[in-house]
């Protein structure tokens, strides 16, 4: 019937309508009390009687009405999962979670939006007559990313939910970029770049499969100055992985007397030469105790019911971890030692010089409260100065990265926010897909529904995205809202010049996948320095070249291991239950070597995207692929400043081998010249303090190494 839901057990139920006035009258018997205090409430109040949400959720107690299937709800939580908002969004409609047809009602929307920005691009003055295409099917590549069951069938809201990363790096020296993807369960897979966007999969004799394992990150990084980048996996407590590479697409593990075989709840990684000694180090996220001692299926630790709430829980805290490297191999850590010992839950951190005295600094983003600026102190230690320069930053980062949007030679900061999106109006299944509250700021809403102990402080927050523009001097203005940079549901960032104009753009990945509404991916080019503009739906990124919108998520079997499961009531045989298509991870490289940059995105329990640009085919493109060569500083050059100049105009980016959220990038770096045929000049800092200028053999369209001097 129209207007109506099935309830949990299949059949119909009222009208949403008349189902909450029917619930606003309802009153619980005796014989069904409060589970914390005996106390017999209402259906509603039952539940946000829960004493966990009532301390750090109050006015949500008094002023949320969502139209709740307590049947399900008591089902699904029985250990107070409720005190998260996220798990009230599904519990709201359950049918979100069972029968739904995600696609029938969001690609109405898409082709909306679609309409809308075409329309209103006129002022787009960056060039945007181009497209991405799909390039997975011929590139060989069958990868499939595979969640544990807490992130499907068994769904709670823990930091299992925030998926994967992909590395990339040219592993056997052949000049061609290969691809390492990550997955909770099964094998992580290295594909060898073949050319011309194939790959093959090498997995087996690289030996770096790793299988059921729980990954979350990778990187490529020369441990040991041989030219030949290594490899570093990290996990959720399977223990984090160094693979020594020995060339030819071998590996050799050596975790154990590296020292960096912490296990623990780890995420991304930082390679950076912290001392300038010329080994490069690393600084490792780790987000905090999400998981209890029991297993799940395929070996995974189970999560804290309350994942989400462990901010709030000191005996929860897992600090970061600083790894000096020694050399042969053999790292320590020295976190105390260097003062980063902090508080935290921390997915993700990227290091830039940014005070110019040669040492790399580094920012900490934090899922749940204040991110954190360390200064570098020339190698002896670090300081944190965030109050000096972001006396406020996002409330829920999941990533940051430091570019020069405007060419003016100084890094400015970007920083994504998820955790603010959490939000009924964002996350409820709505017709429309209101544009304006996914491009708006969130902080009316947090600051209503949580408490100064959850929100860790709400006058230093920011509640979405930030963007801080360097105004030198140490000096930083946020401004975001005037950039255009809000995004919905964000995890990670790449950086890159997609039209080749000289001006650095923007890829956000979006969304979450089972069991919530589809979130686009952003795409914003950049109009020249003075802000970003909307261009995911005009360059085909949205919808998404494959037309996928839903997958089959998991399938239960509801007459047999499944039946006492939620989602199996009145339901036989073995039924698949759908969620949306989500990324978490990406990176930029040119996958099929024609010049521009594509995009591969590692998708959350499905196959990666392979998104080909045809931007060389749409017009004549300039630019210049740099590889770093370093002799007294480490090999890779991290670290190192480069600046081109062409045309009369110059471009500064700084190298730090970071891109995507989990995601890594050992590439040459992409300069963009717009329309300067020619490269008049490229000077380079170098960690080691050398500086350097190169005038001869810089043809634009081709790769450029540069070596860095002897003393």
């Amino acid at each position: 019937m129209a207007g109506q839901l099935p309830s949990s057990d299949g059949a119909p139920t009222m009208p949403r309508r008349a189902r909450r006035r029917s619930m606003r009258g309802s009153r619980l018997t005796p014989s069904q009390p409060c589970r914390n205090c005996a106390v017999a409430t209402s259906w509603r109040d039952r539940w946000f009687h829960d004493a966990p949400f009532q301390k750090h959720m109050p006015s949500m107690t008094k002023t949320i009405r969502l139209p709740l299937d307590f049947g399900l709800l008591r089902a699904a939580n029985p250990a107070r999962t409720i005190g998260w908002i996220c798990f009230l969004m599904l519990a709201a409609d359950p049918a979100w979670a069972q029968d739904v047809d995600r696609g029938a009602l969001t690609m109405p929307y898409l082709l909306r939006r679609q309409a809308y920005q075409r329309t209103n691009s006129a002022g787009l003055t960056a060039f945007h007559d181009f497209a991405f295409k799909d390039g997975l099917p011929a590139s060989g590549i069958t990868f499939t990313n595979r969640v544990v069951d807490e992130a499907g069938k068994d769904w709670i809201p823990t930091h299992y939910d925030h998926g994967n990363g992909v590395a990339v790096a040219d592993v056997d020296g052949d000049g061609i970029l290969d691809l390492y993807f990550t997955t909770q369960l099964g094998e992580n897979q290295l594909w060898r770049g073949l050319g011309r966007g194939k790959y093959e999969n090498i997995t087996g004799r690289a030996g770096v499969g790793m299988k059921d394992a729980v990954s979350t990150a990778a990187s490529f990084v020369d441990i040991d100055n041989t030219g030949r980048p290594d490899l570093f996996v990290t996990t959720i407590r399977h223990g984090n992985h160094l693979f020594e590479n020995l060339g030819g697409g071998q590996f050799r593990e050596i975790t154990r007397e590296s020292g960096l075989d912490y296990s623990g709840h780890s995420f991304a990684t930082v390679f950076f030469d912290f001392d300038n000694d010329g080994l490069v180090d690393v600084f490792l996220c780790n987000v905090g105790v999400f998981t209890t001692e029991a297993k799940g299926r395929g070996g995974f630790y189970k999560a804290f019911p309350d994942a989400f709430h462990g901010h709030v829980h000191p005996e929860r805290t897992e600090h970061s971890i600083l790894y000096k490297n020694l050399g042969h191999h053999r790292f320590k850590d020295v976190t105390k030692d260097m003062n980063l010992t902090y508080d935290g839950w921390s997915g993700e951190a990227t290091a830039v010089d940014f005070n110019g005295d040669g040492y790399p600094d580094l920012y900490v983003a934090n899922m749940q409260g204040k991110n954190h600026y360390f200064e570098n102190q020339k190698g002896k230690g670090f300081v944190d100065r965030t109050a000096d320069h972001f006396p406020k930053t996002p409330w829920g980062a999941m990533q940051a990265k430091f570019f020069d949007f405007d060419n003016d030679g100084r890094m400015d900061l970007y920083v994504v926010d998820m955790h603010s999106d959490m939000n009924e109006a964002q996350i409820r299944l709505a017709g429309n897909f209101n544009p304006r509250i996914e491009k708006s700021k969130s902080e009316a809403w947090c600051t209503k529904q949580y408490d100064e102990s959850f929100l860790q402080g709400s006058s230093n927050n920011i509640f979405g995205n930030a963007f801080y523009v360097n105004l030198g001097g140490g000096k930083f203005a946020e401004r975001s809202d005037a950039l255009g940079v809000e995004t919905y549901w964000p995890w990670g960032i790449s950086v890159a010049d997609f039209n080749a104009d000289g001006f650095g753009d923007l890829f956000v990945t979006g969304g979450m996948g089972f069991p919530f509404r589809y979130g686009i991916n952003s795409l914003l080019l950049n109009q020249e320095g003075k802000r970003f503009h909307d261009a995911e739906f005009l360059l085909g990124v949205e919808p998404r070249p494959s037309g996928e919108i839903e997958i089959d998520y998991f399938t239960l079997d509801c007459s047999g291991a499944d039946k006492d499961h939620r989602l199996a009531q009145g339901k036989t045989g073995k039924v698949p239950f759908k969620g949306t298509v989500s990324t978490r991870s990406s990176v930029a490289l040119d996958v099929d070597d024609d010049g521009d940059l594509d995009l591969v995105t590692l998708e959350w329990n499905y196959r990666p995207q392979i998104l080909l640009s045809t931007l060389s085919d749409k017009k004549a493109i300039h630019y210049a692929k740099i590889n770093l060569v370093g002799t007294k500083s480490n090999r890779q050059g991290l670290g190192a400043l480069v600046t081109v100049h062409a045309g009369g105009k110059t471009y500064t980016q700084y190298a730090d081998g970071k891109s995507g959220y989990l995601a890594q990038s050992v590439l040459p770096l992409y300069f963009g010249l717009g329309d300067a045929a020619r490269i008049d000049r490229i000077e380079v800092r170098w960690p080691s303090g050398i500086r350097q200028s190169f005038v001869e053999g810089l043809e634009s369209n081709r790769l450029l190494t540069l070596r860095e001097k002897a003393d």
